[in-house]
């Protein structure tokens, strides 16, 4: 069996996020911690997990194979959960071998590596691409780069039911949105499918919109038979993935000077200053409640910032 108990995560608190532009803007801003769920497994990556992990296990497999980057937070979690859970895993690495924070993790968690250069990371979503590599793991489910698709999207429904089940800890009985950063965009059209149009979904892109967010937003939705509204995607990838820059860099330093909640800079500190930019252009009026998903990934940050 590849699945944990049920309870083997903590719950990601709920927590009021106090900055001066919230106030000077009459916004309220309640921040869902799932860079607090576990020190490794951390953030939404074991929700887009968990429902891939369930369709292994009926398919009977010893572990799963994946792709990332030599920076990926889903291939962390996901060595992270086979070495605890005593599963197999292999990632599927862009690029040439480097040694990052994370490609050590990964090493060290037991996945085995194949790095398949630029050209070959870019064919993953071809026909035929995933064939020589059933012939050669034909004990290993295959689970989309970050954990996607509507497999992942459906274990994200637990996410909203994480945070309304707080809702009246820090005295609210009502949100008028979501705001989070969007990599492939499967927790946000998650989080559509489980809201069914109660409350909009906002999606910082941490990339940029030719790496295909929106498209395939539509069709998770359009697989689980429903229409293509309900979010907005906003632009926040600030020139490219993994690009930084030093107005970036000291607002995540301030920011976490001010609220002591660590950020990194590829999802969740681009987010938030997307967010702030919103705020202050008077996107949303005064009195609006919002909930930030604070989406993890804090290993990632290694190779950028200093952990403290």
């Amino acid at each position: 069996m590849l699945l944990p108990p049920s309870d083997w995560l903590s719950q990601a608190p709920l927590q009021p996020l106090q900055l001066d532009w919230l106030a000077t803007a009459g916004i309220e801003v309640a921040l869902l911690r799932l860079d607090q769920i576990d020190p490794l497994i951390s953030g939404n990556k074991w929700f887009k997990l968990v429902e891939h992990l369930k369709a292994a296990d009926r398919a009977g497999a010893e572990g799963i194979i994946s792709l990332g980057g030599a920076h990926s937070n889903h291939l962390h979690a996901l060595a992270a959960a086979g070495k605890r859970l005593g599963f197999q895993t292999v990632g599927l690495l862009r690029g040439h071998a480097q040694e990052t924070p994370t490609v050590q993790d990964l090493q060290a968690f037991g996945m085995q590596l194949h790095w398949l250069g630029y050209g070959g990371y870019r064919a993953r979503n071809e026909p035929g691409f995933w064939a020589p590599w059933h012939a050669q793991y034909p004990q290993l489910y295959a689970v989309p780069e970050g954990g996607g698709g509507l497999t992942g999207a459906l274990g994200c429904a637990a996410i909203k039911q994480q945070a309304q089940a707080q809702l009246h800890t820090i005295g609210w009985s009502d949100y008028h949105a979501w705001w989070l950063a969007c990599g492939t965009g499967t927790t946000l059209a998650g989080l559509v499918l489980a809201e069914a149009g109660a409350h909009p979904v906002y999606g910082a892109l941490a990339v940029p919109d030719d790496h295909g967010v929106a498209p395939q937003v539509e069709s998770i939705l359009q697989a689980a038979g429903q229409g293509n509204e309900g979010y907005e995607l906003i632009d926040a990838s600030r020139g490219g993935f993994a690009k930084v820059d030093p107005l970036l860099l000291a607002f995540i330093e301030q920011t976490e000077q001010a609220s002591g909640v660590p950020l990194e800079p590829l999802y969740t500190g681009k987010a938030l200053l997307a967010l702030k930019q919103q705020v202050e252009a008077g996107r949303f009026a005064a009195g609006t409640r919002l909930i930030f998903i604070h989406t993890g990934g804090l290993q990632g940050r290694r190779g950028f910032i200093a952990s403290p």
